[in-house]
């Protein structure tokens, strides 16, 4: 016994509106955001997003010090002063390691190059292209240089 041939499949099936199993996640747009920074809370929810984003980030110090570059760690500790966020800054190779407790503002400030990289839009733009009648496609991931 064999289940159905993919020729043999409702056309609605092979749309990539369809194929979704499960919900989507809606991602926020950060780019360009100045959160709140009043409570200990909103600090580290922003550092959390910041940690997730795929751009860089300004952040100022209580020194009044600035350090913009890409946050590829994070240490959540018990107080503020024990938390620290590592950054490998734009304009140097060495690692930074700053302490929640210093950190009086962030700056969502580079573009996060994996907005609407999302499966889904992948998978929509191929159907538009084979839909177009563009020939030789394949699902292959876009440049991150734009």
């Amino acid at each position: 016994m064999t289940g159905p041939r993919h020729a043999d499949r409702p056309e609605h099936t092979l749309h990539p509106d369809y194929l979704e199993v499960a919900p989507g996640t809606a991602h926020e747009t950060l780019q360009g955001w100045i959160p709140e920074l009043a409570t200990e809370n909103e600090l580290r929810e922003g550092l959390e997003k910041a940690f997730d984003y795929r751009g860089d980030v300004a952040v100022t110090r209580k020194d009044g010090s600035k350090v913009e570059g890409y946050i590829f760690d994070r240490i959540a500790g018990a107080s503020l002063s024990s938390s620290f966020v590592r950054i490998l800054p734009r304009d140097s190779n060495q690692r930074v390691k700053i302490a929640y407790s210093e950190i009086t503002a962030l700056v969502f400030t580079g573009r996060d190059t994996a907005a609407g990289k999302s499966w889904e839009a992948w998978i929509k733009k191929y159907w538009e292209q084979k839909e177009r009648g563009e020939e030789n496609l394949s699902l292959q991931p876009d440049s991150l240089e734009e």
